[in-house]
């Protein structure tokens, strides 16, 4: 899926004359839009308002390759069809219905490994799913020999999904406005549990407040 990229931008140049040999609006042109190449492949089209940040960033702080006067920079504004923003939204349901696919049949495999490989769950299990073939139960049993169960059953399941919930969490916040709420709302949270440490590393996130000149008093 791709951005069409309008950039209106201006460069300068200290150089003049016949030293400066080549054009400084290639250059310009060409180091926007190198940056702007570099800042989008971090995003896609479902992202246009966090590329749109990571663009504006990359060309407003920038100068041309070291050597050179040339200095640029600019603002870009992102668009994408309707036609490429459905097929992406499309491309992603897709993909996440495959992720539920998946893990599904993961727990599935996990499931009947840690019951075929159990000698006292195994015949309860294989009675119950299959009553007609009772007789084939000492056949399973040779089938199975040797088979292990599955690692870790012992492992906080919850906190796995913990994990994967605040991954989800950090990909869904886009924009510097989304970040800095929640890391206010973290460094709060942090200290109400009392975990000081990390809600001063937590705070070192935020951007540093302004400060109002003028008298505040009533």
């Amino acid at each position: 899926m791709f951005f069409t990229v309008h950039i209106d931008g201006s460069w300068q140049s200290a150089e003049t004359g016949p030293k400066y040999r080549r054009d400084p609006t290639v250059l310009a042109r060409h180091h926007l839009r190198e940056c702007t190449r570099r800042a989008l492949t971090r995003h896609t089209v479902l992202e246009r308002a966090a590329a749109q940040d990571a663009v504006n960033m990359a060309i407003a702080h920038t100068t041309g390759p070291k050597g050179d006067a040339l200095a640029v920079g600019g603002i870009a504004a992102l668009t994408v069809t309707e036609a490429d923003l459905a097929l992406a939204e499309e491309h992603l349901r897709r993909e996440q219905l495959g992720d539920l696919d998946r893990g599904d049949e993961h727990r599935r495999l996990i499931f009947r490994q840690r019951i075929l490989a159990d000698p006292d769950l195994r015949p309860v299990w294989w009675i119950d799913q299959y009553p007609e073939r009772i007789n084939e139960l000492e056949r399973l049993d040779t089938a199975v020999q040797g088979l292990r169960p599955p690692r870790g059953l012992d492992h906080d399941v919850l906190r796995d999904e913990i994990v994967r919930f605040i991954d989800h969490l950090l990909t869904d916040i886009r924009t510097p406005h989304q970040r800095e709420i929640f890391l206010r709302a973290l460094t709060q949270t942090l200290h109400t549990l009392g975990s000081t440490e990390l809600r001063q590393t937590a705070a070192t996130w935020l951007p540093t407040p302004r400060t109002d000149s003028g008298d505040d008093s009533v």
